[in-house]
């Protein structure tokens, strides 16, 4: 009858737009019990869902008065990006969380925390929404891609360091 949505996983109230068969639409929050999806909810054999409104205060409404439910308020899904060659911009220090010229174990100490955190391994036995998954492997591409920049730099400055010639003494 409904089909997943973005606020599938939801628990508690979900914020919504009901649009009912007489043409009117409400919205606010369809109450989701705990340990059930918004998704179950609506395919569920309840007769009728407990809604409060934006206005405030609770109503009941009847499943056969409903035509659609839309997650409201949900936000945008955020730039995913892995390297400097997407998204608007690239600063590898913020996205490790550390400052600038920051000393390589400090960076590496960050980068692995972060890599243990956004790792999609780390979560596949979990049951994740397909955008959960995609979220979690761009963040990972980000991380590792900010680390192996700062890397890069860090080498190249430390062979710049180095002199090109240096004399035996012998002369």
């Amino acid at each position: 009858m409904f089909e997943r949505g973005r606020s599938d996983r939801a628990e508690g109230p979900v914020a919504v737009s009901i649009g009912l068969g007489d043409g009117r639409e409400l919205i606010g929050r369809l109450l989701v019990p705990p340990g059930r999806t918004l998704t179950d909810l609506l395919n569920g054999a309840a007769s009728f869902f407990e809604f409060e409104p934006a206005g405030g205060g609770r109503m009941f409404i009847a499943r056969a008065a409903l035509h659609s439910v839309k997650p409201a308020d949900v936000p945008a899904a955020p730039e995913l990006w892995a390297g400097p060659s997407e998204g608007g911009s690239f600063n590898p220090s913020a996205i490790l969380g550390v400052k600038p010229g920051s000393p390589r174990a400090e960076v590496r100490e960050a980068y692995l925390k972060l890599a243990k955190t956004y790792h999609p391994d780390r979560y596949a036995a979990a049951d994740l929404p397909r955008e959960v998954h995609a979220y979690l492997s761009a963040m990972a591409r980000r991380i590792n891609a900010a680390y192996q920049a700062l890397e890069t730099a860090r080498q190249q400055q430390a062979a710049r360091a180095e002199p090109l010639f240096t004399s035996t003494g012998q002369g």
